[in-house]
């Protein structure tokens, strides 16, 4: 036997609430008449994971089916337009179609208020204790308008509705039927165990896969579906143990950031390259939503500080590719990426790194390791001097840019690089590096993307012990050398020196990049001299300096000029100094 006391709750009619009554048709009966839905579960079996958030999933298991035939899922995924395919991989049943939408489901929930467990005890005897009186019963039932009889009479177009319970209790006692408020009931004896479960009604969006059963429905169904859906990202880094001998133990991990599903015991690829979703940013009206799933900062995409911790400004140290200008002193300017979004980047080919049986909960991280390999290296400095405007369009911009231009060109560092040769069978792909060496962290860069064959250079901190000077001066203008429509055009000769000295106690390979608006003319110091042209694939991967578009270039520039680069690789002894001259000119309108 149970005691119960059930809390009072205030009523707005105080009179008394027992009336004797017949058993009317419309009262619920000994048992609601409610039968569980019986939901499938369908677990993820494998995921593909691009670097960019989005994640290929396919479910597939043994499902339970209802009693009409079909599996009925409660979850439902908001894919990428086009990218949802359910199947049956079943021999008794085939798959006929797939809906998705809103409908009435009902669930065993354990009971918490008083209305609840006495409805989950219809049919039990009890003893109602009543101010100093007691007195037994039998719970009958409590009068309910149930989901049917709504919907039977409900204006058409209302939809659905779930069932509506009365304030009333039925108790069955000698005298009959009594009708009693619920809040009269304050406290309960159970003359036996009572029972904690009640059948409760709710709304739900379910994914119902319709089966053709070639014979008498089964008890599962083996089906399954696939879909492109962002929530599930992978973030690469490295480890790079440096040797004295020339070799580099590389290391990557994977940080997993899973905002889509549970995973349990789960294959999952790790995907390196740029395949191409063009409706990406578009959801399949399977998914009964208008708006892409609420994730954190980590799967944004935006310009903003945060969303560029792991997007775009990851260091202050970062490895471009070569020839391109990094431009320090711009917040505009975009920094490097922790890898190539869909759509963006210069790889062909995809790589998969597959790792098996990860289990992550929907909210988790996991840092794993993927794989490790060994590769020569090579210890070189590289001083790269970048494009300086023509002294006409240094004139004619603000006050505020000349100053950033001067920054920008003041005393260029030598950089101490550690160039990888990735002789591995698997590609290197853009990722936080982090350097060691002799136990020690030594510094951090960026690898970017590097084939198999190929080589990366990586940046390892500025080489303070190798000064470097840069003197260029104007030599002469010679006017009406060309001519191009109505304009008379000067050649505008220069020359300029770039000094270095070697204060380390060892020797150093050193590589200096001199580019120039203009053309070369004479190099010395066995330097080499390329014309680059940027209307076409020789330009490679130069790119237009960041103040290009600071200055209205007028239609004779492009016709008389063109870029050029001056490029030396030399070799200097402990304590040795070595100056590279050169020449160029450019053509200016009088």
């Amino acid at each position: 036997m149970l005691t119960v006391p059930i809390p009072s709750r205030p009523v707005t009619n105080r009179l008394p609430c027992a009336v004797a009554v017949l058993l009317w048709s419309y009262f619920i009966g000994p048992t609601p008449g409610w039968a569980e839905t019986r939901l499938g579960e369908l677990p993820v079996k494998e995921i593909t994971v691009f670097k960019d958030g989005h994640a290929f999933v396919m479910h597939e298991g043994n499902a339970a089916v209802d009693e009409s035939g079909d599996v009925k899922l409660d979850y439902l995924p908001k894919p990428v337009i086009g990218t949802f395919w359910p199947f049956a991989n079943d021999k008794a049943a085939k798959l006929e179609s797939v809906s998705a939408g809103q409908q009435r489901v009902t669930f065993d929930r354990t009971a918490l208020t008083p209305a609840e467990l006495i409805a989950a005890n219809v049919g039990r005897k009890i003893i109602v204790h009543e101010n100093d009186k007691s007195w037994p019963a039998t719970i009958v039932g409590i009068p309910e308008r149930n989901s049917d009889e709504l919907d039977a009479y409900a204006v058409p177009g209302t939809g659905s509705q779930l069932s509506q319970k009365g304030e009333y209790v039925q108790l069955k006692t000698d005298e009959g039927i009594l009708l009693v408020h619920m809040n009269r009931l304050q406290t309960v004896t159970f003359v036996e165990e009572p029972v904690t479960k009640v059948a409760q009604e709710e709304f739900r969006n379910l994914l119902t896969l319709h089966l053709d059963w070639r014979g008498q429905p089964g008890k599962q169904a083996h089906v399954g579906m696939v879909y492109l859906q962002k929530g599930i990202r992978w973030i690469p880094h490295y480890r790079l143990t440096l040797d004295d001998k020339g070799s580099v133990l590389v290391e990557l991990q994977a940080t997993l950031i899973n905002e889509m599903t549970d995973l349990e015991n789960v294959t999952t690829h790790l995907v390196v390259g740029v395949p191409s979703f063009d409706f990406k940013e578009t959801l399949d009206p399977i998914a009964l939503t208008q708006t892409m799933a609420d994730l954190s900062v980590y799967f944004h995409t935006d310009n903003s500080a945060i969303a560029s911790n792991f997007s775009n400004s990851i260091m202050l140290q970062t490895q471009m590719p070569r020839g391109r200008e990094v431009r320090q002193a711009s917040p505009q300017q975009p920094g490097v990426d922790v890898g190539p979004g869909i759509a963006e980047g210069q790889e062909d080919d995809l790589f998969v790194f597959t790792v098996g049986g990860i289990s992550l909960r929907k909210g988790e991280r996991m840092v794993l390791p993927v794989g490790q390999w060994t590769m020569k290296f090579e210890d070189l400095y590289q001083l790269k001097v970048p494009f300086a405007p023509p002294q006409e369009v240094r004139q004619s911009v603000g006050n505020e840019q000349q100053a950033e231009i001067a920054r920008l060109l003041h005393a260029p560092k030598v950089k101490h690089v550690v160039r990888i040769k990735n002789d591995s069978e698997v590609p290197l792909t853009t990722a936080p590096a982090l350097f060691v060496k002799d136990g020690r962290l030594t510094a951090q860069g960026m690898m970017t993307y590097t084939s198999r064959g190929s080589s990366v250079d990586l940046e390892l901190t500025t080489a303070v012990n190798v000064p470097v000077a840069i003197k260029d001066e104007e030599t002469g203008r010679t006017p009406n050398t060309m001519r191009f429509g109505s304009h008379q055009l000067s050649r505008i000769d220069s020359k300029g020196t770039i000094s270095l000295t070697n204060y380390h106690n060892k020797s150093i390979r050193i590589e200096v990049e001199r580019n120039l608006i203009g053309i070369a003319d004479e190099v010395g110091a066995d330097g080499q001299a390329t014309k680059l042209n940027a209307q076409s694939q020789s330009f490679g991967d130069l790119s237009y300096p960041y103040w290009w578009n600071w200055y209205h270039w007028p239609v004779w520039w492009h016709h008389a000029n063109t870029f050029g680069r001056i490029s030396w690789d030399l070799e200097l002894k402990p304590g040795e100094a070595v100056e590279l001259p050169y020449t160029w000119h450019y053509f200016w309108a009088q």
